[in-house]
Parts: structure tokens; sequence; C-alpha cells
């Protein structure tokens, strides 16, 4: 099975953006970010996932914006950040949703750690 993903040039701010809106496919993101080509499986067990299902769905919209590469490799899918054309195509935009994402994450671990009764 080959996949369709759009070229550099047809990635488009609102898709790339929509799909980054989503928790489960940011942290996905993050996860790919580190470089390389990271297995499905590898990645549903890191985000503790347990429904292939529901992330196939993830897949398709990564995919289909332009932020991800995704092959088949056996019975396996791999996965890789297209962050190189993202980049390229919006410049500093990657980094700065990671960046805002860790930093929501820390900020929310910190409200419930001071939660009263936690």
């Amino acid at each position: 099975m080959a996949y369709r993903h759009p070229d550099r040039d047809q990635i488009r701010i609102e898709d790339v953006l929509s799909a980054l809106g989503n928790g489960v496919r940011l942290a996905a993101v993050r996860l790919l970010d580190a470089g390389g080509e990271h297995n499905c499986t590898s990645v549903l067990n890191t985000l503790g996932i347990t429904a292939k299902s529901t992330m196939t769905h993830h897949w398709r919209v990564l995919r289909d914006s332009g932020v991800i590469w995704q092959r088949p490799s056996g019975r396996e899918n791999l996965l890789t950040l297209r962050r190189e054309d993202l980049d390229a195509r919006y410049p500093g935009l990657l980094d700065a949703i990671l960046s805002g994402a860790v930093h929501d994450e820390t900020i929310e671990a910190d409200r419930e750690r001071l939660r009263p009764g936690t």
C-alpha cells in the first residue's frame, strides 16, 4: 500500500495547524521530532494508546496535512516528521508549536501539583 503525501508546496498552514491542534497528534509529533523513523506500534506504546484504529485516523490527518511521512514496511508502517519541508514552508512554526506544547504541559503539571488536596 502506497500512501499519498502532499508535495512541499501543497502543504497549507491551516491544515498543519488543524492537525497539530489535537493533543494526541501533537504528542505523536513531539515523539517524532526526536528524528529518524519510528514504527507506529512504538509510538502507540509510548503514548499509552491501545486502540490502533484511533491512531489510524490521526496518522491520516498528519499525513494528509503534510506533517509526517508514512511508509509501509512489512506489516508495520514507519513514520517520519517532515521537519525539513515544514521548516522550509513555514520557518519557525514547528519549533514555536512544539516549545509551546512543552510550556503548556509544564504549566498544567504545576497547576495539578498545587491544586488543594493533592
